[in-house]
């Protein structure tokens, strides 16, 4: 399996999170097979089959979290590029055709958060920014059609 970049912020976020499936969700999830358990035939149990069902999926999440923290690299900020986009930048934008200013940070897959504005490498607008440089303007073709971008800052 290839490595997985993170960055310390995101390693850190999948650690919390697997202590918490494996600690909290584990038993919380325990409890309610065993009460579901109680009221009687397992044969004809939605509860008990919910139950079952919800701790097939955590188990599952944990195996995937265990895969992708033994498979990860940490970003070392420092050490990177820091005049072209690659994961770990923060990148200023301008859109073209709108004149609107934005900013992402460029993560993995495992960190993207649209909502945090931060964004994959591999995202139809990570793949058209990854390797250029400040004062490009740079043409990506998303599905919903093409837009035009100037990168105006890469930060670190």
């Amino acid at each position: 399996m290839e490595p997985i970049y993170l960055t310390k912020e995101g390693y850190e976020k999948l650690v919390k999170e697997l202590g918490f499936l494996k600690s909290i969700k584990r038993k919380e999830l325990s409890a309610a097979i065993e009460e579901a358990r109680l009221k009687g035939d397992l044969r004809e149990n939605a509860e008990y089959d919910a139950a079952k069902e919800a701790s097939a999926y955590n188990e599952k999440k944990i195996a995937e979290l265990e895969s992708t923290l033994s498979h990860a690299q940490l970003l070392e900020r420092e050490s990177l590029d820091k005049d072209i986009v690659l994961i770990g930048a923060k990148v200023k934008l301008q859109d073209v055709d709108r004149g609107e200013e934005f900013e992402y940070f460029f993560v993995s897959d495992q960190e993207a958060d649209y909502e945090q504005n931060k964004i994959s490498i591999h995202s139809p607008i990570g793949k058209g920014l990854v390797g250029h440089k400040a004062g490009e303007t740079v043409e990506i073709k998303i599905p919903a059609g093409i837009l035009h971008f100037k990168i105006l800052q890469i930060t670190r």
